[in-house]
């Protein structure tokens, strides 16, 4: 501290050493420590590890458990193996008391191979693809019954990625149901309804007609209660459509009679070829040309076109905010003549404002009024 006024050559940056350089950094982990870090956290299981499983259930050696399948099938497995995989065997092998050395177990109604590519599984949890394929039904049976849910989830994986096709949906949508699987159930009923002409065909629906007559008539109506659902969401879309395009033919008659677009407005336009942003300009410049040169329309009955734009320019002189200043024809006109229209047409024209107006909920056309200030 007492020289920290003074400055000696030896203190210049110019003599001052070099900062020392940083620590090392801690080394990288050993590919061996990641892979047992991965192997704890995500259960890794080396090829070696399963086949020694597979080994072990393929020759049954010190096996103690006899496991009865149909056709007088026999399967030999591994008492502590299979009652840790489930705790359904576990019981069925202690309800077993005729033989202490040997447990003895039934597992009937499925086909011998099925039984024996599910033991399979609770010894290594690995299958081969085949017969993934060729007992995918029985699996799953096997795995809500015995409560194994890897297993389970793993045919639900299955049939939803691979084997459900329009020939055993109803099949699989019976087999979820009894099974709980909420999940695959649903994605069933959603393919039966979406391809319900193709599924009504298939001999699953012809079998539950005779097994579940309930469950058919509950389709049914599902199928029905979508079909409504689809068409009044088309005729919704329709309408939604019909308002955006009348919202933007106000807009393009605001902007034809302020501004100016192609032929007609108040300022000539010096491109007329370029293409206008409001996609409704084209159409109503054609029905304006028309109407001021249209011959029938005094006569009664009139002219369609005509009538058209008539009702475009009523419709437009109900949004607009002030017909003082706007420069579209007839807007004030329109406005006197509103006074004297009935209370039905009033009102019909009152829910076609704020139809068009809420196409716009966000970012309306300043000359427009809002939705929230039609009252019906």
């Amino acid at each position: 501290m007492e020289n920290i006024d003074e400055f000696s050559p030896e203190c210049s940056p110019e003599n001052v050493s070099a900062p020392p350089s940083p620590p090392p950094p801690p080394p990288p982990k050993s590919k061996k420590s990641t892979d047992l870090f991965l192997q704890k956290c995500h259960s890794f299981v080396s090829t070696a590890t399963r086949d020694s499983w597979d080994r072990m259930f393929d020759e049954a050696h010190g096996a103690d458990v006899l496991i009865h399948t149909d056709d007088n099938g026999l399967i030999y497995a591994h008492s502590n193996v299979i009652g840790m995989a489930s705790d359904v065997i576990r019981g069925m092998m202690k309800q077993d008391k005729r033989k202490p050395h040997r447990k003895s177990i039934s597992i009937l109604g499925v086909p011998h191979d099925a039984v024996r590519v599910f033991i399979r599984f609770l010894y290594s949890s690995c299958y081969e693809k085949q017969d993934m394929e060729d007992f995918a039904f029985h699996l799953l049976v096997l795995s809500h019954v015995y409560v194994v849910p890897h297993l389970k989830r793993l045919c639900e994986s299955q049939f939803e990625n691979a084997l459900l096709n329009k020939e055993n949906v109803i099949d699989v949508f019976q087999l979820a149901l009894l099974c709980d699987a909420p999940r695959l159930s649903l994605i069933c009923h959603r393919m039966i309804l979406k391809s319900f002409e193709e599924v009504s065909t298939s001999q699953g629906w012809e079998a539950m007609k005779q097994s579940h007559p309930s469950l058919q008539k509950e389709l049914l109506r599902s199928v029905a209660y979508e079909q409504k659902s689809l068409k009044q969401r088309s005729r919704k879309q329709k309408e939604i459509q019909t308002y955006t395009q009348l919202y933007e033919a106000m807009e393009a008659f605001v902007h034809i009679c302020r501004d100016g677009c192609r032929e007609i407005g108040p300022t000539k336009v010096e491109t007329p070829h370029v293409s206008c942003v409001f996609q409704a300009c084209n159409g109503l410049e054609k029905l304006l040309k028309h109407l001021a040169g249209c011959k029938l329309r005094s006569i009664p009955g009139g002219c369609s076109r005509c009538k058209r734009m008539w009702q475009l320019l009523e419709l437009h002189s109900r949004i607009c905010v002030d017909s003082e200043q706007c420069r579209v024809p007839l807007c004030g006109n329109f406005k006197e003549r509103m006074k004297t229209q009935s209370r039905k047409d009033e009102k019909r024209w009152k829910l076609l404002v704020k139809n068009v107006l809420s196409t716009k909920k966000i970012g309306g056309s300043p000359f427009f009024l809002q939705a929230i200030d039609v009252t019906l």
